[in-house]
């Protein structure tokens, strides 16, 4: 059979998390239209009879602006060494003036000399006439392996991206057991579940200053969990902002992350949250250790 490690890389927003959430069948990473949503390397597994493809999903490529950015930094480094094969994800909606940068975050991958499938994703939203015109474009920034349009929101040209894929990858053994969709802990995917929800309604009221911490998740006898959760925010002002008018907001919040918890747990799920502040936590080694980054 064939197996290997694969990482799904890109600039912010460029549709990474929903890629690999199509891959593996269940929702393993969170998604949301603002930059840097992925905070943590998320690893996803994706099993056939004669293939394994472990795929990592980095923090999108960014410039670092503290200390958290310097740690998902980390993250994006070590996704891309060791790896037999690298996607790297770009919106089929890229201007002109964009492609600069692509090419700059595209030359970081040089030294990883692997090859490097370009995913042109969301090709749902564009009509087909304009898409030649685009990959035309797109291909002069880098010398890509292959190149595979694709749509990840709706499961377009999947097929043929993991056909690709599976042409550059070495014959060898399953890392994982074939039931295995990622190795991401149960805690960490409940918390990414929250934030995702939390960055969705809030738009862009409250920056990126977000985070969760599960501070108990306990499976009753009858089967239903409790879990217990602060959303971290750097500002008191922002506090009020999360909570909404008499705590309308942070239903909302509860309520959706709820959905996504009880499906992912398979069981009933009590949800609890509470708003604290903890000015400049972005900064703070120690509490961004305590949420979850190594």
């Amino acid at each position: 059979m064939k197996s290997g490690f694969i990482a799904i890389c890109g600039r912010p927003n460029a549709g990474k998390s929903t890629l690999l959430n199509r891959i593996v069948g269940e929702k393993v990473a969170i998604v949301s239209n603002k930059p840097q949503t992925t905070r943590t390397k998320i690893l996803g597994v994706y099993t056939e009879d004669d293939l394994q493809e472990v795929l990592n999903d980095p923090p999108g490529i960014h410039k670092p602006h503290n200390k958290l950015g310097k740690r998902m930094e980390k993250y994006i480094a070590a996704a891309t060494e060791e790896i037999d094969a690298l996607i790297y994800v770009v919106d089929c909606h890229i201007k002109d003036e964009d492609l600069e940068a692509e090419r700059i975050a595209l030359s970081g991958l040089k030294t990883a000399k692997v090859p490097v499938i370009l995913a042109v994703n969301k090709i749902d939203t564009v009509e087909r006439l304009k898409l030649l015109p685009i990959l035309d474009k797109i291909q002069t920034i880098y010398s890509f392996s292959s190149i595979v349009p694709i749509s990840a929101e709706k499961g377009e040209n999947i097929d043929a991206l993991m056909e690709s894929i599976k042409g550059y990858l070495p014959e060898g053994p399953k890392f994982f057991p074939d039931d295995v969709i990622t190795d991401q802990p149960e805690r960490q995917i409940v918390s990414e579940f929250i934030r995702e929800k939390a960055l969705r309604l809030l738009n862009r009221e409250v920056p990126h200053g977000i985070a969760v911490e599960i501070e108990k998740m306990k499976q009753k006898e009858n089967g239903t969990y409790e879990i217990l959760a602060a959303i971290y925010c750097e500002k008191q002002s922002h506090k009020g902002i999360i909570i909404g008018k008499g705590g309308e907001k942070l239903k909302q919040i509860g309520s959706l992350s709820r959905r996504d918890i009880e499906r992912f747990l398979g069981a009933k799920v009590y949800l609890e949250l509470w708003v604290r502040v903890k000015e400049d936590w972005r900064n703070r080694e120690n509490f961004i250790t305590d949420i979850g980054f190594e």
